[in-house]
């Protein structure tokens, strides 16, 4: 069984700095994966999979001295990424969906890289993750790890904060306290949710709280000119509201969750087809 575990990550600003330039190649890279299979594809009718272009990242390394900031493994990674863009890309192919080809990644549009084989290139250890090439990073251990770490995701969020999500493999996950209690949950959108027991959990509306504040950023953000150094000390605002929102729904979600785990033995919940309902003007 997986369990995964986030940390927030305090770097210095070199290591920070490191960081970035890491994300900035393996971003470069992808776009050079990418562009390799398009071209094969478009010139020589030929399909290029994962392990045909792994095996060419040691001479695009020969040709681009600077990847060689980033971890080996970090950069065989990246070939992973564009493996499953395309098998995604296939698969809704044939299911008839809208195929969304793989797109190529912009600056400041890649932000996480991820080590496939932990702890080689990131060890959690004392309080802190030593990360290849960029040195000892401090941890906010918040709860313990547990089990054999598989993967570490270095990962930038939109207000430029750093976190670390460990995969790792647990043994035997502890089971919770046995219940015969049974409910039902009926998810709706004037309430949060309602049970079977006549219980109500209602809706906090998180975005409305914050919806002035937004407001107000949001058109202070609108009136500076796009590709100005303005704008985009003006965007983190408006990113810091959003992070927030999306922190205060993810707690509540979690909490409520835990709450009806916890108490009830049986948990039973309509399942709904959400992409039909959408096209229902009705609803």
């Amino acid at each position: 069984m997986r369990k995964t575990f986030h940390y927030r990550l305090y770097p210095t600003r070199k290591q920070a700095n490191l960081l970035l330039a890491q994300l900035e190649e393996c971003r470069w890279l992808y776009n050079q994966l990418l562009e390799q299979r398009k071209a094969a594809w478009e010139k020589r009718q030929q399909s290029l999979g994962l392990y045909d272009q792994q095996k060419t990242i040691t001479t695009i390394k020969a040709q681009r001295s600077s990847l060689t900031i980033v971890h080996s493994q970090v950069l065989q990674n990246v070939a992973v990424r564009i493996d499953l863009a395309f098998q995604a890309f296939f698969r809704r192919c044939k299911a008839g969906e809208k195929p969304g080809y793989p797109r190529f990644k912009g600056k400041n549009h890649y932000d996480s890289m991820t080590f496939p084989q932990a702890p080689s290139g990131c060890e959690l250890r004392d309080g802190f993750l030593r990360l290849s090439k960029v040195g000892v990073v401090k941890v906010v251990l918040h709860r313990k790890l547990e089990g054999t770490p598989k993967t570490c995701t270095v990962k930038r969020s939109s207000t430029g904060k750093w976190y670390a999500c460990f995969s790792c493999e647990v043994a035997q996950p502890k089971p919770l306290r046995k219940s015969k209690q049974q409910v039902g949950i009926d998810v709706g959108l004037r309430s949060f949710a309602t049970l079977s027991t006549g219980e109500r959990i209602d809706n906090p509306r998180f975005f409305r709280t914050d919806e002035k504040a937004l407001a107000k950023a949001q058109r202070r953000l609108s009136k500076v000119e796009k590709g100005t150094p303005e704008r985009a000390k003006r965007r983190k605002p408006v990113a810091r509201i959003h992070e927030r929102i999306a922190f205060r729904r993810l707690d509540f979600a979690h909490q409520a969750a835990r709450k009806i785990a916890d108490k009830f033995g049986f948990i039973s919940v309509e399942d709904l087809k959400v992409n039909r309902m959408i096209h229902n003007r009705c609803l």
